[in-house]
């Protein structure tokens, strides 16, 4: 009997492995000695809690063919609102090239995008119907993406297929709209002036998986899972640096959502790989909702800005991430912390460990006004007695009280990271005496760096067992900090 009952949970353990792929059912990082322990038990609940089943529908039955020059999205959107409406299942194609505009996958739908299968979308915006949804932290009437999941349940899009979104034209339009702005002191609105189509929209869903398929040259961010809960990214490559150089092709962009597993993806863009979201301004302190519960694993990053980036969009806070088994080739930086003077929020108990970087800018990257330019909202003189958009009067709606605008990054923890090629280990900004970064722990790093780079206005930020050969022979410099503890051992330079 006492067999027969080990067998039994032994088999049982196993069959919960399975059906949730996301679960872990220990922790083993290495921390080094913290004042108090790391509690990850919420990691342990992350991704998709199940995926559509049932009955399989050609959507080339219902008129889809494969022709890059006549649009399939009547025939594919056909066969998915069946499926749908028949209590669900999967969606496939025969093997080819499909022209389509927007898809809007439902309920209970797998759309099987099998290998040898591509969808082409159309560079002719008028196929993307407009609604209102978040972009770039604030919410305004915006083109749909190329594949849509807008309030729904139990989804999935999968396969060995290609999504290729054509956004050549949308990158060009953005570049030539944005020296045009600059010169009128626009650079803050050209970004939500020029409308531009995402890749894929996740939006106020639940239980939704993106696997295995290929996403390359999007018009905007590649994917956006925006108010959702319990979502997987799985085995998804992202190549938006195919045939020149997309403007904000973000890779992966978690926004106001929670409960997120990211694994086994391979992400080249020209912004941020993988980032966390959570609103901006005024806008985003109204609507307060936060990003939290996110697991990132076994993730290669090329070109792009982040490996993994918070912000900077802060309002409605980030807190619970963790990235382990990651390699960085290429990446501007391994961990990104940004915010401004007015997007408020706080971005806390972010984890990072076990990864290999090679080529990059800063293994950390830490700043709580970055980039004025962009974050920051005037309107100039000539435009004061004109009618402006919608959108123009959110952005440059001021946050009030002031302090309420103020961003805080605390409880930021990273370990056992081997860097090289770097050009400056660590620039880590507060902003004065009293908003600091609070809590910082760095342990068991190797770096080889042309610089170290600068800490300032901090509050306990601790550095241990970290190996740092710099070019330069310079030390970390130390500004304006209280209980900063740095202990760095230094290599004759190429002992790394």
């Amino acid at each position: 009997m006492r067999i027969n009952s080990i067998l039994t949970s032994l088999l049982t353990g196993v069959l919960l492995t399975a059906c949730n792929p996301g679960k872990q059912t220990h922790h083993t990082y290495d921390w080094g000695k913290l004042p108090q322990q790391v509690d990850l038990s919420w990691a342990d609940s992350v991704g998709s809690r199940q995926q559509p089943d049932g009955r399989i529908i050609s959507a080339n039955s219902f008129g889809a063919v494969a022709d890059s020059t006549r649009l399939s999205t009547e025939a594919i959107q056909k066969a998915i609102d069946e499926c749908s409406a028949a209590g669900g299942g999967t969606v496939t194609l025969a093997p080819g090239y499909y022209l389509v505009g927007a898809l809007f996958i439902k309920s209970d739908v797998n759309l099987q995008l099998d290998k040898g299968v591509t969808l082409l979308a159309s560079t002719d915006i008028n196929n993307y119907p407009e609604f209102r949804s978040r972009i770039a932290g604030i919410e305004m009437i915006w083109p749909s993406a190329v594949l849509n999941v807008i309030k729904q349940k139990n989804v999935a899009i999968s396969g060995e297929g290609m999504i290729d979104c054509r956004g050549k034209k949308f990158w060009e339009q953005y570049w030539s709209m944005r020296k045009e702005y600059e010169t009128k002191g626009l650079r803050w609105a050209v970004d939500y002036d020029c409308k531009r189509v995402r890749g894929i929209l996740v939006e106020r869903s639940t239980d939704v998986t993106l696997k295995d398929f290929t996403l390359m040259r999007t018009g905007f961010w590649a994917c956006q899972i925006l108010y959702s809960d319990y979502c997987s990214i799985n085995g998804l490559t992202i190549n938006n640096n195919i045939g020149g150089r997309g403007p904000s092709t973000d890779g992966v962009d978690i926004d106001s959502s929670t409960n997120i597993l990211i694994e086994n993806c391979m992400i080249d863009c020209n912004d941020d790989n993988i980032c966390l979201k959570s609103g901006r301004d005024t806008d985003g302190l109204r609507v307060n909702r936060p990003t939290e519960n996110v697991v990132i694993r076994n993730c290669t990053t090329r070109k792009g800005a982040g490996l993994i980036t918070c912000g900077s969009e802060t309002s409605g806070g980030i807190r619970n991430i963790l990235g382990h088994d990651l390699t960085a080739q290429g990446t501007w930086n391994v961990l990104r912390l940004k915010s401004a003077m007015s997007r408020g929020g706080i971005i806390e108990n972010i984890y990072i460990t076990r990864v290999k970087a090679d080529s990059v800018r800063y293994v950390l990257a830490a700043d709580l006004n970055w980039n004025p330019q962009y974050s920051y909202s005037i309107l100039p003189e000539e435009y004061s007695h004109k009618e402006i958009p919608e959108h123009w009067k959110v952005l440059l709606t001021p946050v009030a009280p002031e302090e309420k605008g103020y961003p805080k990054f605390r409880n930021v923890y990273l370990s056992h990271i081997k860097a090289t090629n770097v050009r400056e280990f660590i620039s880590a900004s507060g902003w004065n005496d009293t908003l600091r970064l609070e809590n910082f722990f760095l342990y068991a790093i190797e770096a080889q760096a042309q610089k170290a780079g600068r800490i300032r206005y901090s509050r306990n930020f601790n550095l241990a067992e970290i190996m740092l050969d710099t070019k330069d022979n310079t030390t970390i410099a130390s500004e304006n900090n209280d209980q900063c503890n740095i202990h760095l051992k230094s290599t004759p330079s190429g002992n790394l």
